[in-house]
């Protein structure tokens, strides 16, 4: 079988049946003689301008799906286990949803790839059929059923039954070709799909603090993760800009600032604005009074009290995109005032199906295998974060369409987010056989005490504070290397410092499961020796100088990529050729499960392969004496450009920023 999604497969088969079966409808109009100029046969002449334009449609998409599926990086895991599902299909044809596992190998001596399924069949057939067969012998069945293909060497048996696989080289190097003339390429999806990603959320009036790094930075990253792969993705920030705090905060204005109606209030500090009248909000008993006033003047959309609240988010929203800026963060604010219009229908919905109970006033809903109702509706008829959420839900399924929604929120909010979910599920919004709702959780930073990150003070540790002091040691760092002296210009080193700074706050988090806590350490995130952005970022730029400093220009390199054949022979070549070519298949499995760490962990292997290479396969041969370069392997250049090419997508990926210099 062609090493090939088998979903873009299938539509392709589709698309091309629907191709054949228009033609020969287009001919038979013809033969019914609707090319003549008979009025009775307008009709005719309609339906076959609409066949035809169908037709020239099909065609064309159909042709730029081929094209783009051809330039596409091939999923080697995906192909093998496309084959091996087809050896185990023709050796076990009784056998429903046989067990496939291929895994790449650990060890050279062990081939490239393993196939483990031998076991789990075995176990099976002894279950099922009563038929004791040693898993040695199944993985031999196995592998005299194994398809021709154009990517497997040679198979061979090891142990009680693993199937040891050797690619091909000249396999391995096509597809080396194949990337460094297409670009990097994401692997075939088949249907496009919409994703939906509620990341970032900070709260109108509150100054974005250290908690809202992880959702800020991996939400970014996954979105990025989705585009590259070719969906369509939305990305929202989800703002905490409607509730009972801006009552307080309007009647504070109107006290501070009575004209902010007519000349536009200087609120230079609004993390103080808000502190002063939290503090008259718990003190003054009128102050607190007209502060519920203002509340139920704000939610009648009486325009005066509107423009006080516009002008407070205004403010937030400069602050917050000051951050946005420094980090390359891309959202679309859609807050809780967005969703405010669609509540009573929320709860009129839920209370039409049964699922409204009313406990003291309040209307509560109570979802299975959940102990803890929402409550969609308080005593004074308010609604709560609960409906917000639900309507939020409810609209990007169904107004926006999304086929998979994800939450990229802290692990605090996880019951909360999965009972609102499991609602969403319960009134028919949506099913999950169909459609993905995921909870994107991660654990909270901690100081090095290991406890939660602040301040001496005790205070949280504010955003845009953490960021300037990495800028302030990422420059530190480079002028104790002395790098500011001898090798970078000014530009050079402002560049690096950027890249530097916020690419190591960036991949010290992306860098951990994003399911566990991680200690914030500038020392660590800007050591340039181990799992770091410091160590991939100067890596990077030593791979990028190899065929600079070999007076080897982009054109020579790409007509060598045209035109070379990529030998392989040497072990670490062999190595590093394998090592570039799993990219897709790390990217497959962060789309399935999340977890961006994997990437970082593959961009580091990737990193410390080439150097194994690099230390023992020369690149440019030169002359002892002199120093002329003598030799240019060209072959091992192009090595050089697939390794840092796929490092590029990688940072681009995870949106750190590298340079040409450090």
């Amino acid at each position: 079988p062609h090493c090939r999604n088998y979903c873009v497969t299938i539509q392709f088969a589709f698309q091309e049946n629907e191709i054949k079966l228009l033609t020969a409808e287009i001919e038979r109009l013809k033969n019914f003689g609707c090319l003549g100029v008979s009025p009775s046969l307008e009709g005719l002449r309609d339906e076959n301008a609409k066949l035809k334009y169908r037709l020239n449609f099909l065609q064309k998409s159909l042709q730029e799906e081929r094209s783009k599926t051809a330039k596409s990086m091939i999923n080697i895991n995906s192909c093998l286990q496309e084959i091996f599902g087809a050896a185990i299909q023709a050796a076990y044809p009784d056998l429903e949803n046989p067990p496939l596992v291929v895994t790449p190998s650990q060890q050279p001596k062990f081939g490239d790839y393993q196939c483990n399924s031998a076991m789990a069949i075995s176990q099976i057939l002894l279950k099922t059929k009563e038929q004791k067969v040693s898993p040695r012998e199944i993985a031999e069945k196995i592998a005299k059923n194994i398809p021709a293909n154009e990517c497997i060497e040679k198979v061979e048996i090891a142990g009680p039954g693993f199937i040891n696989v050797h690619l091909r080289k000249d396999f391995v190097s096509k597809q080396l070709s194949s990337l460094l003339m297409n670009g990097v390429q994401p692997p075939a999806i088949g249907k496009r799909k919409k994703v939906v990603v509620d990341f970032s959320s900070p709260n109108i009036a509150k100054e974005m603090h250290v908690g809202h790094l992880r959702s800020t930075i991996i939400g970014e990253s996954m979105c990025r993760l989705f585009e590259f792969a070719g969906y369509e993705v939305l990305r929202l920030n989800h703002l905490g800009d409607w509730g009972t705090q801006f009552g307080m905060l309007i009647a504070h204005l109107q006290d501070k600032f009575p004209d902010y109606l007519t000349v536009s209030p200087p609120i230079g500090d609004l993390q103080a604005f808000y502190k002063e009248s939290k503090r008259r909000f718990d003190t003054e008993e009128e102050f607190k009074k007209r502060a519920y006033q203002c509340v139920v003047l704000l939610q009648s959309k009486n325009p005066e009290f509107i423009k006080a609240w516009e002008l407070i988010c205004d403010v937030s929203r400069k602050e917050f995109q000051k951050i946005y800026n420094s980090l390359d963060i891309t959202l679309i604010e859609r807050g809780e005032s967005f969703y405010q219009d669609m509540m009573k229908e929320i709860v009129k919905e839920f209370e039409d199906k049964g699922f409204v109970q009313v406990d003291d006033g309040r209307k509560i809903v109570f979802v299975p295998g959940f102990p803890v109702p929402l409550t969609i509706m308080k005593s004074d008829g308010g609604y709560t974060y609960d409906t917000s959420d639900l309507a939020a839900l409810k609209h990007r399924l169904c107004e926006e369409k999304g086929d998979i929604l994800i939450y990229v929120v802290d692990s605090g909010q996880s019951v909360h987010l999965q009972t609102v979910f499991a609602a969403g599920q319960m009134i028919g919004w949506y099913d999950p056989k169909v459609t993905r709702v995921a909870h994107a959780a991660f654990g909270v930073v901690l100081g090095e005490d290991k406890k939660k990150f602040k301040t001496r003070s005790g205070d949280t540790v504010r955003l845009i504070d953490l960021l300037e002091e990495g800028l302030k040691r990422a420059m530190d760092k480079l002028k104790d290397k002395e790098r500011d002296k001898v090798v970078l210009t000014a530009e050079e080193l402002k560049a690096a410092q950027t890249s530097v700074a916020f690419g190591c706050i960036k991949y010290a988090d992306l860098s951990h499961n994003r399911l566990n806590d991680y200690v914030f350490s500038f020392d660590k995130m800007l050591d340039d020796r181990g799992n770091t952005a410091a160590y991939l970022l100067y890596a990077f730029t030593r791979i990028r100088a190899i065929a600079r400093l070999a007076n080897i220009d982009e054109q020579m390199l790409r007509k060598a990529a045209r035109e070379e054949v990529l030998i392989l022979d040497h072990e670490k070549e062999w190595k590093l050729g394998k090592c570039i070519l799993r990219f897709p298949e790390i990217l497959q499995k962060i789309l399935e499960d999340l977890l961006l760490h994997t990437l970082c962990d593959y961009l580091y292997e990737l990193a410390t392969t080439f150097t194994e290479f690099y230390d023992n396969c020369y690149c440019v041969e030169k002359d002892r004496q002199s120093g002329q370069i003598v030799k240019v392997n060209m072959w091992r250049l192009l090595l050089c450009e697939a390794t840092a090419a796929i490092m590029a997508k990688g940072f681009d990926i995870l949106g750190i920023k590298p340079v040409q210099r450090m």
